[in-house]
């Protein structure tokens, strides 16, 4: 499955410089990692963020959101959002923080 290249320069944009975050293809699109931990990605043209267990309920309440069910079976703690909830830089912003956030509760690999 293809990456909608345009959104992942937007994500470079946010992540900038930082030698920590790095780029590898899974899901059939392309993640970003922090320190060696699943943050975000971008699956076709939509986003998927890694919230946690413990910030799903609240993602999922979000316009825009659902659940990220790449196998079949819901992967709870990650979810989907859809081009119109990211289609402000902000917004984006806000999505790509709240994986990075949670990317960084781990050691590094």
């Amino acid at each position: 499955m293809a990456f909608d290249e345009g959104l992942a320069e937007r994500v470079r944009d946010l992540t900038g410089d930082d030698g920590r975050v790095r780029e590898r293809k899974m899901f059939g699109g392309l993640a970003f990692l922090y320190d060696g931990n699943m943050a975000c990605g971008i699956v076709g043209d939509e986003l998927m963020v890694r919230v946690g267990p413990g910030g799903w309920a609240d993602a999922l309440t979000q316009p825009h959101t659902r659940e990220m069910d790449f196998t079949g079976k819901s992967m709870k703690g990650m979810v989907y959002v859809a081009v119109e909830g990211f289609a402000e830089d902000e917004d984006l912003r806000s999505w790509v923080d709240r994986g990075m956030t949670f990317a960084r509760t781990f050691p590094a690999k």
